[in-house]
């Protein structure tokens, strides 16, 4: 399976998108490249896998040279220039303003192992000549009055300015963060092929003309559920290149269940050692060390990624209750759980003790979280009531806000007070929430997770082999077709601050398998969150992503062949010219989100 070195780097950001043995298939079993077949446990997942591919296979189109359009998600402006390509010769240097030095290497990292050119990175303020890629990050870009986007455009803090003309390419954006999301675009325009990590032959052509182009919402994000299932840091950070190549700017890190206590905190040292060890099935779980934590929040910074830690409280608290049974009602430590049941455990509302352990493992992440979030959970708290639910949460609300953080919970929290930048995760599966609508107009910000459009966990269609199907069937389409702006009954469109799309992990287990229900699906909910509605399209859209699959397949990605999707042909395995070699690796519920 695709994995990623174990030792960071030291002397600047990673490389995006490190790789797996290439030379491996990006699946558990034997099936066709992109696809999964789960272990032998489950013999009919291969034929599934071939039925899937087959029925893709009716749908496929030849290959067909990347247009400047063809950029998911969609962006705000295209204006094709068929007289403009531009062509790497392999003599182009990379010239960057100082404060886009990071961005300009990760450009050089993506492209030198396919393209085979070196690609020096020159700092400098003036313009590129002739042949060079220029990346340009200047607080020009922003105001609407300077022209710096030569059309008025107020790129923002994420937006860019992408040009590209028979003399060279330039990147310009306000800030490193618009830069790096020009970066995603650039690298959609070229050949799939430059996603292999070894050299190439191929004409490296990008299309010409100008992409100017900004989100629509700031909070663009996705969930990766990591205490039903425990995954080992290398998975999270390829789980953050995904993110990042779709421009989108948060992960949900839900820490902490009944299975298991994800995340070491000083001073509660059983909470990892004891309530760590276990996950689904009865498998030996796992945590990650303050060490481990500080890596995945830095290797995503450096992606401009936000971290959004989750304690979830105060429910889903076995495994805590497991390490300290005086946080249990009964001050009785529970046996380990391995099942998918929830709603079943709590810690104490009454007791002080409580309050405690809940302030000292909110500080001790809030100090390891630059970003602004901590999110306390809240669902499914089904033994705690009433006034003992909404005064819980009151008080958990006031120790984040003692910490500096803004709180962010799921949308059962609505009934308690409000607090300054609350954040409510909706997840529900229809649109009249009145509880919901009236937290909004007490101050509340939304994000949306609707559990029947954006929970990827669920099944794509019935006979998929893993996931579930309490919030329906959710096929590409389903994942797209929906509009944020308008999806909770009574909540204004300035209230969503964006979408976000979880991956609980019940049933998922390995790399291949968080791949495979991410992909195709989370590409749309990504152009939800970035590309304004007037793009929307579905049609458009499962055309431009057909032409991801030759993408993900180059770059070891596992992925669902979806059969509404026209995926091209797979073509020939392209010339390698040196050597492939491995990199070394370094429940069905009826009512959740977690």
């Amino acid at each position: 399976m695709p994995t990623i070195p174990a030792t960071p780097s030291e002397t600047g950001p990673e490389p995006l998108d490190r790789p797996g043995p290439a030379a491996s298939p990006p699946a558990v079993g034997s099936t066709s490249a992109g696809e999964i077949a789960l272990p032998d446990a489950q013999p009919a997942a291969a034929d599934l896998a071939r039925a899937a591919a087959t029925a893709a296979g009716n749908l496929i189109a030849p290959p067909a040279p990347v247009r400047l359009g063809d950029v998911v998600p969609a962006p705000e402006r295209v204006t094709p220039d068929a007289a403009a390509d531009f062509t790497l010769t392999g003599d182009e240097a990379i010239r960057v303003s100082p404060a886009g030095r990071a961005v300009a290497e990760q450009l050089a990292a993506l492209l030198r192992p396919a393209t085979g050119h070196p690609l020096p990175v020159t700092e400098t303020a003036a313009p590129g000549p002739a042949g060079a890629l220029t990346l340009t990050v200047s607080d020009a870009a922003r105001p609407l009055d300077t022209g710096a986007a030569t059309d008025g455009t107020d790129l923002g803090d994420e937006g860019y300015r992408l040009d590209v003309t028979t003399d060279g390419v330039r990147i310009t954006a306000a800030t490193p963060a618009g830069l790096f999301y020009g970066v995603q675009t650039l690298r959609q325009l070229l050949p799939a092929a430059v996603e292999h990590r070894t050299p190439v032959t191929e004409r490296w052509t990008l299309p010409g003309g100008s992409i100017v182009d900004r989100p629509r919402y700031p909070y663009r994000g996705a969930m990766l559920d990591v205490a039903r299932h425990f995954f080992a840091v290398p998975d999270v950070l390829r789980v953050i290149d995904h993110l990042a190549r779709y421009k989108l700017n948060h992960l949900h890190l839900h820490l902490t269940d009944d299975q298991g206590w994800r995340i070491a905190v000083p001073g509660w040292p059983r909470l990892a050692t004891l309530g760590g060890a276990g996950e689904v099935g009865g498998g030996p779980g796992g945590h990650y060390t303050t060490d481990d934590y500080r890596r995945i929040v830095r290797y995503a910074a450096d992606r401009h990624v936000t971290v959004v830690p989750e304690i979830d409280l105060p429910g889903h608290t076995n495994a805590a209750l497991v390490a300290y049974p005086e946080l249990a009602p009964d001050r009785v430590a529970p046996p380990p759980y391995t099942g998918t049941e929830v709603g079943f455990s709590y810690v104490d509302p009454a007791s002080e003790r409580t309050y405690d352990f809940v302030a000292d493992v909110l500080a001790e992440l809030a100090a390891l979280t630059p970003g602004p979030w901590l999110h306390i959970g809240g669902d499914e708290a089904f033994k705690v009531k009433g006034a003992a639910y909404t005064g819980f949460v009151e008080r958990v609300q006031a120790i984040v806000a003692a910490t500096g953080k803004t709180v962010v919970g799921w949308h059962q929290i609505a009934p308690a007070a409000h607090t300054d930048g609350r954040v409510l995760q909706w997840w529900g599966t229809g649109g009249d929430d009145p509880a919901t609508a009236e937290a909004v107009r007490r101050g509340a910000r939304l994000v949306l997770s609707p559990g029947n459009h954006a929970y990827l966990d669920m099944k794509y269609a019935p006979d998929t082999p893993i996931g579930h199907d309490w919030a329906g069937l959710i096929d590409v389409r389903r994942a797209y077709d929906w509009d944020p702006a308008t999806h909770v009954t009574d909540v204004p469109p300035e209230a969503v601050l964006g979408v976000e799309a979880p991956l609980w992990t019940e049933s998922v287990t390995s790399l291949p398998e968080i791949e495979f229900m991410l992909f195709p699906r989370l590409p749309a909910v990504a152009e939800l969150g970035w590309s304004p509605r007037s793009t929307h399209d579905w049609s458009g859209f499962r055309e431009r992503l057909a032409g991801h699959g030759p993408r993900w397949a180059a770059a070891g990605i596992t992925f669902h062949r979806a059969p509404e999707v026209p995926w091209p042909a797979e073509p020939d395995t392209p010339h390698l010219t040196t050597p492939t070699i491995p990199t070394q690796p370094g429940p069905d519920t009826a009512a959740q989100p977690a």
